[in-house]
C-alpha cells in the first residue's frame, strides 16, 4: 500500500498491510540533525533565515520535513504553519494587563478577538504550498495532518475561573475560537489538507475542569467544527495529554471526531482499554509514552513497549503509531532508534540508522 490508502484504510477502520507510523512533533536536534545530515530548519530557524533567506527558509523546512519522512518510513506529516516573514507587534496592554478580575481579563481577550475577527496570515500557510510541491517533484503523496487547537484550557487559570463566574463570557470565548479555528479549516481545505487537529489540552492526571463543564462549553463547539471538516470532506483528531476517562464519551463522541491523538499512557489512557470501548468508531494515533519510556527506559524495555503498543492497536484498522507527543532532546537519540528498528521488525522492514 502507499501511505494515503494505509492511512485511509485505518481512518476507515479497515485493516492495512501494516501499521501506518509518523511522528506526531519531532523536536529532538541530535535525532533531526542525525536523520537529515545536516540542522533542521524548523529547529534552527533563526540561522535559517539568514544564510537563506525568509522564502528559502521556508522551502528548506519543506524539504525537511520529506525527508525525515522518508528516512524514517513514515506515512503522515504533522504540519504546523510556517513563521511568519516579519514578526507582529507585541500586545504591550495585554501583557501588563492584571489577572486579578479573570472575568474582566476573558472579557478584554474577548474584544480583542472580536476587533481582529480571527483574520489569517496567508503567508504563514506557504509551507503547505511548497511541501505539495516538493511531493510532485519527489511522486510521492504523504497526507498531512494541520492543526487547528483553539479550545484548549491549558494553563489558563482565568478562562477556567470565568467558566465558573460568567458562564455566558466563557461562552464567547469557545464561540470566538470556533469562529478561529473554522477560519484555519477554510485556508485548510483550499490546500487539500484532509486530517485538521482540533481540541487542545484540558487535562493532566485528570482533567482541569469538570466532565460536565467540557460536555456544556467545549464538546459542542468541537462538533460544529467536525461537521464543517466532514462537510468538506476531511478527517478530524481531537486532541489532549493527560487522563480523560472521566470525560471520554465527550471528547470523543459527543464532538463528532474521527480520531484521537496525543493519547497519554503516562496518565492512564491504555490503547487496549480505548480500542475494546471505541474502535469501532475512533482512529488512535500514538500511545508510545514518550515522556518517560522513551526518555528513560532501556533500548530493550523500549523494543518491549513498541510490540506492546502495536499489539494493542491491531484489529479494525484504527490505529497509527507515534509518540505520546513531542519528541524533544530528552529523548536519547539511541532509544528512539530502537523504537523505530522495533516497529520495522515487527512489520518486516529493514532497519534505520543515525
Amino acid at each position: 500500500m502507499e501511505h494515503l490508502e494505509r492511512v485511509l484504510n485505518v481512518f476507515g477502520h479497515k485493516t492495512p498491510d501494516r501499521t501506518p507510523c509518523f511522528e506526531y512533533c519531532l523536536y529532538s536536534r541530535d535525532i533531526t540533525a542525525a536523520a537529515l545530515g545536516r540542522p533542521c530548519a524548523l529547529l534552527h530557524w533563526d540561522e535559517c533565515v539568514r544564510e537563506q533567506g525568509w522564502q528559502g527558509a521556508v522551502r528548506q523546512l519543506a524539504v525537511d520535513y520529506l525527508d525525515i519522512a522518508e528516512f524514517f518510513g513514515h506515512d503522515l506529516i504533522y504540519v504546523i504553519s510556517n513563521p511568519p516573514s516579519v514578526e507582529a507587534p507585541r500586545n504591550e496592554a495585554a501583557a501588563e494587563t492584571s489577572p486579578d478580575d479573570p472575568v474582566a481579563e476573558v472579557d478584554r481577550r474577548n474584544r480583542e478577538r472580536r476587533q481582529s475577527a480571527g483574520a489569517v496570515n496567508k503567508e504563514q500557510f506557504l509551507i503547505y504550498e511548497l511541501l505539495r510541491e516538493e511531493m510532485e517533484r519527489r511522486k510521492v503523496q504523504f497526507p498531512i495532518i494541520a492543526p487547528a487547537y483553539k479550545h484548549g484550557i491549558w494553563t489558563d487559570c482565568e478562562l477556567m475561573q470565568t467558566i465558573l463566574l460568567a458562564p455566558e463570557v466563557a461562552r464567547e470565548h469557545f464561540a470566538l475560537a470556533t469562529r478561529e479555528a473554522e477560519l484555519l479549516v477554510e485556508t485548510y481545505s483550499g490546500l487539500d489538507i484532509g486530517f485538521i487537529g482540533i481540541g487542545g489540552d484540558f487535562a493532566g492526571n485528570a482533567p482541569l475542569i469538570s466532565p460536565a463543564c467540557y460536555r456544556e462549553f467545549i464538546a459542542p463547539e468541537l462538533k460544529k467544527l467536525s461537521d464543517e471538516i466532514h462537510r468538506r470532506g476531511g478527517f478530524v483528531i481531537n486532541a489532549s495529554d493527560g487522563n480523560l476517562w472521566n470525560a471520554i464519551d465527550a471528547f470523543l463522541i459527543n464532538s463528532g471526531v474521527d480520531g484521537y491523538l496525543e493519547i497519554d499512557l503516562f496518565a492512564g489512557m491504555e490503547l487496549k482499554r480505548l480500542k475494546e470501548g471505541y474502535g469501532d468508531r475512533i482512529t488512535f494515533l500514538g500511545n508510545m509514552d514518550c515522556g518517560n519510556t522513551l526518555s528513560f527506559a532501556s533500548p530493550a524495555e523500549i523494543e518491549q513497549a513498541t510490540v506492546k503498543c502495536l499489539e494493542e492497536g491491531l484489529g479494525n484498522g484504527g490505529h497509527v503509531f507515534t509518540a505520546s507527543n513531542a519528541i524533544t532532546d530528552s529523548v536519547p537519540p539511541i532509544n528512539y532508534l530502537a523504537m523505530v528498528n522495533a516497529y520495522r521488525k515487527y512489520w518486516n522492514l529493514p532497519r534505520i540508522a543515525l
